[in-house]
């Protein structure tokens, strides 16, 4: 008691109102690595991380980020629940005003007299009006922390905003890496499967003729329907990466396709960039690391507003009103004192504190994840890049391999057997060399969007004209 009566004492000295109990949040710190551990790409040039895509020199994947975010299902959830959030911040700002009601009644009444052998009937009415006034002054700063945690969950959900466009363009830009990679091994395979039915046709005219044993005919025939079974399935997994497309952009197939066909199975080309030298950066950079953050914020000023209820609330209310030829009017202070409430009130002071530390820790989490995600993409990365100059000579050293081992089999120097093992082995290097060529685009990719995409928490203030939604 003697504490309350101190505190709200310390309030009153300081003017009404000027009080905030609880704790004022700052930014914790997190440990981090002073420097990337793995090598960072460098390619001479340098470009800027936003609008990553634009620099990969693909007009197509511009057009489709384009689309995608345009019609995005994700992206409009998100923007709802912003405008959800600044909903709520009015309705907690509104605690802070008086509130008035006006009231109206009227009235009409009859009574009935009996006089002697008469009846008499009497019938009044009345009317009256009248307006009730209330107000919680915010002694100890309930309503202003309450106020707080409101706008650190509208930063939030901007955030959160910011990193489902990250995510839509790099889903994007990866799948639509995966297509080109894929028409790529359709190309290649396609190739292959006219060269093996060619070998299986003089095949069989030579083993029909005598001039070969069936065996060679039927392995002839056998690997022309390998091939042919691995090109159907490749293209069958072409037309599911262009349906994903279709998903994520939400236009029509025929219109997909079309907006393809022009860069058929050319890969997109990366634009190098200063990855930076200081992973804290991240913190600035990621907006899923930011969106964690400002929750922190949001749970410390839920201590605050806890706290609040600790203390006694004031509030002055009064009204008047007017009927029937009089008036009256009513006004004063009301103080609510806790005394007692089974420890109520502290329970959800705990309970707000431990989900701070609950928050701190996914936010630590968080930090941690975004350095890991940059360190593993440029791990990838640079051992890609480091594997394609060999790849590319395996792949030419087998094809011209296979294919001084196709002339001697036509001129009879050389067995089927061996023709066919050569060219497995050219297929798989030429496979191997797409897919990693294919993969260095998605790490790429990955490292764009483990870098934050381009994002920077200024981008806060940075919301499509389209929705009407705008910083307050």
């Amino acid at each position: 008691m003697n504490v309350l009566a101190a505190g709200l004492a310390s309030c009153l000295v300081l003017t009404l109102g000027a009080c905030t109990v609880g704790p004022n949040y700052k930014q914790p710190a997190v440990r981090l690595p002073t420097a990337w551990q793995a090598p960072a790409p460098h390619q001479g040039s340098v470009s800027a991380l936003a609008g990553w895509w634009d620099r990969f020199e693909d007009p197509a994947l511009v057009k489709l980020q384009q689309l995608a975010e345009a019609n995005s299902p994700s992206l409009e959830q998100a923007i709802a629940r912003i405008d959800q959030s600044r909903a709520e911040l009015s309705s907690s700002k509104a605690d802070a005003l008086p509130s008035v009601t006006a009231n109206g009644k009227y009235t009409q009444s009859s009574q009935t007299f009996n006089v002697g052998d008469q009846s008499l009937e009497t019938t009044t009415a009345g009317v009256q009006i009248g307006a009730d006034a209330s107000w919680e002054i915010d002694l100890f700063g309930k309503v202003r922390r309450t106020n707080q945690a409101a706008r650190a969950r509208i930063d939030k959900r901007i955030d959160d905003w910011h990193d489902a466009r990250v995510s839509l363009a790099a889903e994007v830009a990866d799948t639509y890496a995966q297509l080109r990679g894929c028409e790529q091994l359709v190309d290649l395979y396609g190739q292959q499967s006219k060269s093996q039915g060619e070998t299986a046709r003089l095949t069989g005219i030579s083993a029909r003729a005598g001039f070969s044993a069936p065996s060679d005919a039927q392995l002839a025939e056998a690997s022309a329907a390998s091939i042919r079974s691995t090109y159907a399935d490749q293209e069958a997994q072409c037309n599911l990466l262009v349906k994903s497309l279709v998903s994520l952009t939400g236009e029509d197939e025929a219109a997909v396709r079309a907006l393809l066909a022009p860069r058929r199975a050319k890969l997109p080309t990366p634009a190098a960039f200063d990855v930076g030298s200081i992973p804290a950066d991240l913190v600035r950079q990621r907006p899923d690391v930011a969106s964690s953050e400002r929750e922190l914020a949001a749970t410390s000023a839920e201590i605050g507003a806890a706290v609040a209820d600790l203390y006694p609330s004031l509030s002055l209310s009064g009204s008047i009103s007017r009927g029937g030829g009089s008036r009256s009017w009513s006004f004063g202070p009301t103080l609510n004192l806790p005394i007692f409430d089974g420890g109520k009130s502290r329970a959800t002071v705990r309970s707000k504190k431990a989900g701070y530390a609950l928050q701190l820790g996914t936010y630590r989490e968080a930090v941690r994840k975004a350095v890991l995600e940059v360190e593993q993409a440029l791990v990838r990365l640079d051992a890609a890049r480091s594997r394609e100059a060999d790849a590319d000579r395996a792949a030419k050293g087998y094809q011209a391999s296979f294919e001084a081992n196709d002339k001697l089999y036509r001129t009879g120097s050389s067995s089927l057997i061996d023709r066919e093992s050569s060219f497995r082995t050219a297929l798989d290097a030429q496979r191997s060399l797409v897919t990693l060529r294919t993969a260095q685009v998605q790490y790429w990719i990955a490292l764009y969007k483990a870098l934050g995409g381009g994002w920077d928490a200024a981008d806060r203030a940075v919301i499509k004209p389209s929705t009407g939604v705008t910083q307050p």
